[in-house]
């Protein structure tokens, strides 16, 4: 292999070194009042939009990103020159931003390490299925507050009112009423057990005959059909399982942090 020549290095020294600056300005992406504004400031923020799953990554929230990157910089700027980042609201805030920010990044690196494995989403999945078996009832029902109302609307029943008419005019649930009182499909043990206890007793088609007192007042239900339940598939419900599963996670290591802490303080709130 031939030695380059004195000129030869010469030549390459000095283009490495004419090159160098175009190489910094690629890693960033413009400047404000002459200060660099990095490409890395725009990695972090996309990194975090794409990590809260707000949006696919598109070059349109790339652009997004770098235009919040360089208006940052040019507000940053300025609160700077005001001498905002000298007074103690700005160290304050500081503090409880690092406090917020570090704690964040504690449980996400459990949640992390601790994922939650299939097994577990399986064995959840058969303890919901084997809840949700039996028959689901469809029932209708009219709640109001006297047992005077609940009797007289009864008897509007017996003389050939319509349920759903009379539920719109008359009940309280504002989750029904406006339906015809309408429940849609259910495991009575979804009810307060005074009403669970009445619609399980009736027949398709049958109507309460005396009102139903329970903790919101009294009711007059209707029991529309029952079918065998058919709960959900695994692939489903498997989201809300594994969130589920992960949140009972981290607050058993968030219980587990606090009772090995070393405190004479006395939480009031019931942290």
């Amino acid at each position: 292999m031939k030695k380059l020549s004195v000129v030869a290095r010469a030549a390459l020294l000095a283009m490495s070194v004419s090159l160098s600056p175009i190489a910094a300005q690629a890693q960033n992406i413009t400047t404000v009042n002459g200060k660099p504004v990095p490409q890395s400031r725009a990695d972090v923020l996309l990194q975090q939009a794409l990590r809260q799953g707000q949006q696919p990554r598109t070059p349109e929230l790339e652009a997004q990103v770098r235009d919040e990157v360089v208006l940052r910089e040019m507000f940053l700027q300025e609160a700077v020159k005001r001498g905002l980042s000298t007074t103690k609201e700005y160290r304050d805030q500081i503090e409880l931003a690092r406090q917020s920010i570090l704690i964040r990044e504690l449980f996400a690196d459990y949640q992390k390490k601790n994922p939650v494995t299939d097994a577990e989403i399986q064995a959840e999945y058969d303890k919901f299925k084997a809840q949700s078996g039996g028959s689901e009832y469809r029932a209708r029902h009219i709640l109001v507050e006297k047992e005077e109302e609940a009797k007289a609307l009864i008897a509007q029943l017996k003389g050939g009112a319509k349920f759903e008419d009379l539920a719109k005019k008359n009940s309280k649930d504002p989750g029904s009423g406006q339906n015809g009182g309408d429940l849609d499909w259910a495991n009575p043990n979804a009810y307060v057990p005074e009403f669970s206890q009445a619609l399980m007793k009736l027949k398709k088609g049958e109507t309460t005959q005396e009102p139903v007192k329970s903790q919101f007042g009294y009711h007059i239900i209707k029991l529309e059909d029952t079918r065998e339940a058919k709960p959900p598939s695994l692939d489903e419900v498997r989201p809300q399982i594994a969130q589920q599963l992960n949140q009972q996670r981290l607050t058993s290591f968030r219980d587990e942090i606090k009772a090995r802490s070393k405190t004479t303080y006395k939480f009031q709130t019931g942290n």
